[in-house]
């Protein structure tokens, strides 16, 4: 049987060489100290269940009278909070903060929107009639937008995309009606040369 000198723990393998608990080198004991029982722990004796109180006229009655010994506290790990007679359970003990409230931000999903129409016109829109519709659905939700933020800055936002949404739209029917000023010219040369 081996010991630890640390910890006075005891091993009956005799394979190990060190504590598993401390890691200290294991000391062989001798035959007759094994035979020895080992040492009895006393416990403190439990405390008098609640209310009990020493009986008047026995040993330590003397000149001080005997108190009422208040009922133990059943442990717990649920304090009440919310101050009396609330009745909402809390749990005692680290809590962790509770999250930082979601800062929303500032709408600006039509800017957004104004912007992909106006970049969708001035890109594809010479292809077909398409470009015309969502030229003016730009225009309207750019000129929303703007006037959304103007009224209420702090709720609205996306104020470079309605503009650019903007920009791109009017540059489409800018360059759309020079466009058909030429055309129209060309056409009017066209018949007055034949």
């Amino acid at each position: 049987m081996k010991r630890c000198p640390t910890c006075n723990r005891t091993f009956e393998e005799d394979w190990l060489a060190f504590c598993t608990q401390d890691g200290t080198t294991l000391v062989v004991e001798s035959s007759a100290k094994s035979s020895e029982p080992p040492p009895t722990i006393v416990a403190p004796p439990p405390p008098p269940p609640g209310g009990w109180q020493q009986p008047s006229g026995g040993i330590g009655s003397g000149q001080f009278p005997s108190q009422p010994v208040p009922p133990p506290v059943p442990p717990s790990n649920i304090a009440p909070s919310g101050g009396f007679g609330s009745g909402v359970p809390q749990p005692v003990g680290w809590q962790p903060p509770p999250p930082p409230p979601y800062a929303q931000g500032a709408k600006q999903g039509l800017a957004v929107a104004s912007m992909c129409c106006g970049i969708f016109t001035i890109t594809f829109g010479w292809c077909c009639s398409v470009g015309l519709i969502s030229g003016i659905a730009a225009l309207v939700m750019g000129i929303y937008q703007l006037v959304q933020i103007k009224n209420d800055p702090n709720q609205n936002g996306g104020k470079p995309f309605a503009i650019t949404g903007i920009v791109t739209a009017s540059a489409y029917f800018v360059l759309w009606v020079v466009i058909m000023i030429f055309y129209g010219f060309a056409i009017f040369m066209g018949s007055l040369n034949h």
